[in-house]
């Protein structure tokens, strides 16, 4: 039965956290709007749309960008059922620990796994696109494949390097960041506006305007050109949840996390569908923006000129690179929850926080390592399809937890002055099941989907097959709650 328990303050969120078996080790320095700039950072509407518009034009056309609404509402629905756990159990490891605790530890690792495989394609596709779409364009660079790939290695051992000198530098990074994204995005939809209204270059018909997917026999079948382009959405509006994984550094995370998980979704949204719009209506010539490499600059350098085009260019770098930090931070904190209860590769060393700089130093090396790792072992083809990827595993992740919410839901407490969506929750949770089944059937349902599917399924092989040594010879780290010292070896 769900009974309403006080809501602690910030200065007793640490005393939840050794309730739940852990030492606070981590600095609770992420004030509301640090929080909210984490998960905004994450999805990063201006990165998304810059790097999915070309997508956009040649497989639905013009009038695809109305598909962005259905993707806004279905993972606004998710971000509710998320944001339930987050008021609840604000622990780093966020999915790890829900499945964990509410269901059993077994489920729970293959929660982390999971998150942990989404969170390192992530990093890699928000860092690779950074460096081959906006950096080398920026410093008008050709393009070269190894070039890319150097310049790649190099963000994140950067970004590395802040995330372990403090949180609060991330935070202060990310902010900055968020903040010039969000100023640029909203100056870029007023100054296209006017821009179409004073040149008359552009026009409002683009809206409804298929452009060169017009005839497509298969533009409405299975998969087809207007099934395909819901990826702008799918692929930009995910990773709110990173706010959740970074739960034991907010000075208040029974509220400003949630709060920030939906709010984060509902300010992107409604960015993302305004400057949609603006960009379509700019459209010149669509035929021609619509084989253009980059579509968004060639729309800023014919409306607004090269100088524009070029700070544009620097703004995406910067949201491309804050996005980057976020979610190679939120990749760390996953490693370093799992690691703790002794549940992660390596975990005696992963789990080491610096008494200094009080960050987990090993677990945010170790995305990097991989990554690198990675950039230098794959070739061109593989890694595309290994970014590729990432795009389906927050899309399997979000609909196992909505399925455990479903689940579980009546055995939760309910956190007095917390965030809550009271009566809703039912028809909510029942509607974001819906839509996750429906974001995987459309995700997987292009012929081009079989090889990223075959790469989801490899990098889930690779984590059963851990979880099958944990069975055989650590089987006891498997049979308790987490935060249990008692059972492990610290």
């Amino acid at each position: 039965m769900t009974h309403a328990l006080p809501a602690p303050d910030a200065a007793s969120s640490d005393e939840f956290c050794e309730d739940c078996g852990y030492e606070p080790e981590l600095k609770r320095t992420l004030g509301s709007f640090q929080v909210f700039a984490v998960s905004f950072a994450f999805i990063s509407v201006a990165v998304g749309i810059f790097g999915t518009y070309d997508d956009l034009l040649r497989s639905s056309g013009p009038v695809g960008i109305w598909t962005w609404v259905i993707a806004a509402i279905g993972q606004l629905l998710v971000a509710l059922v998320i944001a339930q756990f987050a008021a609840r159990i604000p622990l780093s490891g966020s999915s790890y620990q829900w499945g964990s605790r509410l269901a059993n530890p077994k489920i729970g690792w293959f929660f982390g796994w999971l998150t942990f495989c989404y969170l390192i394609t992530g990093l890699m596709a928000i860092d690779s696109a950074m460096s081959s779409t906006c950096l080398m364009p920026l410093f008008n660079m050709a393009p070269n494949e190894d070039t890319a790939r150097l310049m790649t290695a190099a963000v994140m051992v950067i970004q590395a390097v802040l995330a372990i000198a403090s949180t609060r530098l991330v935070a202060l990074v990310n902010s900055a960041a968020v903040g010039i994204e969000l100023t640029i995005v909203v100056v870029l939809v007023v100054a296209l506006l006017i821009a179409v209204a004073v040149t008359g270059h552009g026009s409002a018909g683009n809206l409804v305007s298929r452009g060169i997917a017009e005839g497509d026999p298969n533009y409405f079948a299975f998969g087809g050109g207007l099934m395909a382009v819901m990826i702008v959405g799918l692929g930009t509006l995910v990773g709110f949840d990173s706010a959740a994984n970074m739960a034991e550094e907010a000075k208040d995370p029974f509220r400003s996390v949630p709060r920030a998980i939906v709010g984060s979704v509902l300010a992107a949204s409604v960015l993302g569908m305004l400057f949609l719009i603006a960009l379509t209506v700019a459209i010149d010539s669509i035929p021609k923006i619509s084989t253009a490499d980059s579509p968004v600059a060639m729309i800023m350098h014919d409306q607004l000129g090269p100088v524009t085009e070029r700070i544009f260019l620097v703004a995406i770098a910067i949201a491309f690179f804050g996005g980057g930090m976020v979610t190679l931070t939120s990749c760390s904190r996953m490693i370093f929850a799992m690691s703790r209860d002794d549940r992660f590769p390596a975990h005696r060393l992963m789990r080491k926080v610096n008494p200094r700089t009080q960050t987990p130093i090993p677990a945010t090396i170790a995305p990097v390592v991989v990554g690198i790792t990675v950039l230098a072992v794959l070739p061109g083809n593989a890694l595309l399809e290994l970014i590729t990827s990432g795009t389906v595993f927050p899309a399997l992740t979000y609909g196992m937890i909505v399925v455990l919410y479903l689940a579980v839901r009546q055995r939760l407490d309910r956190q007095e002055g917390a965030f809550d969506i009271g009566r809703f929750e039912l028809p909510v949770a029942i509607a974001a099941l819906i839509w996750s089944i429906c974001a995987l059937v459309i995700l997987l349902s292009p012929a081009a989907a079989r090889v990223p599917l075959m790469i989801v399924a490899g990098l889930l092989g690779a984590g059963a097959l851990y979880f099958a040594y944990m069975m055989i010879f650590r089987r006891d780290v498997l049979e308790h709650e987490p935060g249990d010292l008692t059972v492990f070896s610290h």
